[in-house]
């Protein structure tokens, strides 16, 4: 199951909105067969290491990341290829929450005469497998917001200055974190005052994350570095016709989404959106407004902090506009689930608490 799910993380950039499954046949204690799901309409795991095998897979044991499907979608059930190939044991690390699938690829497995397991490293597997899993089992993607600040929590001078806090490496470990993302979001606030790209460029890349802006009332310039390249998706709750036309014809794809009080856009529904979109994992790169806003909203799932060793005092920008407190009850509370160097600089990643 271990080389599994290390053979999953070879698809997790490129299989999106699929899960990017891992799969091992074993027979007489030797491998003969390994796969991974690659891309959207390519072979599945099971697929790939049925074909890979040496040998006949009669009586042989799978182990999968993930159950296998039972539906015809852009290929044939792997379920039934597994009962077609005459296996004799299925050992699946977790059921997969998908309503076309949930337990039916396990139960035509078992009608099939195959003896099936579940569970075996299932909390490894979930975590391979987290932007999917939230995305089926609660309608939205795996959110994360992604800041860089100095050690007192400031991410900007007072005067905007912000390039750069933290270090050349982490820089590079954020384009990793671009590169398996699904989507790029961040907010019109922050495209105004930096310009950014959003794009991965620093580390190797099998395709670029969807960027998308967070533009209530589309001041999105013509001019903006985010509409070259691969477009954009921009939602917004203005109907001004003649700016939707101008992005438009930049290229962007421009979304009404609903408002909320105050006319501000409801980012509960741009979670449900983005999941409807079939994007399993999306990082959140933008101010403290915006970042404040999501956490409020109930939509992020994860925080990736990088610390650089700088202190820019109390003027400068903070990370997350929360409303004032009124005791520590109120507080959000995170579970730190990793801490390393990167280096000069120190990365967090913790974990909001359901």
């Amino acid at each position: 199951m271990a080389r599994a799910l290390a053979l999953a993380a070879r698809g997790r950039e490129t299989a999106t909105p699929n899960p990017s499954v891992g799969c091992v046949i074993a027979k007489g204690g030797r491998v003969i067969g390994e796969g991974f799901h690659a891309r959207a309409g390519e072979p599945h795991a099971e697929a790939a290491a049925l074909a890979a095998c040496g040998e006949s897979p009669e009586g042989a044991s799978v182990y999968l990341t993930l159950e296998p499907c039972s539906h015809h979608g852009r290929t044939p059930p792997c379920a039934d290829a597994l009962v077609a190939a005459r296996v004799g044991r299925v050992v699946a690390a977790l059921e997969d929450p998908n309503p076309l699938v949930k337990g039916r690829g396990l139960a035509k497995l078992r009608e099939a005469g195959i003896r099936v397991e579940t569970g075996l490293m299932a909390e490894a597997a979930a975590e391979a497998h987290r932007g999917f899993l939230a995305r089926m089992s609660r309608g939205r993607p795996w959110m994360r917001i992604k800041s860089a600040a100095s050690l007192d929590g400031r991410i900007a001078l007072a005067n905007g200055e912000s390039r750069w806090i933290s270090g050349e490496a982490s820089r590079r470990d954020v384009h990793a974190l671009r590169a398996r993302s699904c989507a790029m979001l961040t907010g019109i606030g922050t495209v105004l005052r930096d310009d950014p790209e959003l794009t991965v460029r620093h580390v190797p890349c099998a395709r670029q994350p969807r960027r998308v802006v967070i533009d209530s009332r589309l001041e999105l310039p013509d001019t903006a570095k985010i509409l070259a390249g691969e477009p954009p998706l921009v939602l917004t709750v203005s109907e001004d016709r003649e700016r939707r036309a101008a992005l438009e014809a930049r290229g962007a794809e421009v979304v009404m989404v609903p408002a909320v009080a105050g006319g501000k856009t409801d980012l509960a529904a741009v979670a449900r959106l983005l999941a409807d979109r079939g994007f399993n994992e999306v990082t959140v790169e933008t101010g403290a407004k915006l970042n404040g806003s999501l956490l409020a909203a109930g939509v992020i799932d994860e925080i990736v902090l990088y610390l650089a060793p700088m202190l820019l005092g109390d003027p400068a920008q903070g990370l997350y506009a929360l409303p004032e407190l009124r005791n520590l009850a109120e507080a959000p509370r995170l579970r730190i689930v990793d801490v390393r160097a990167v280096g000069p600089d120190l990365r967090i990643t913790a974990r909001l608490e359901s």
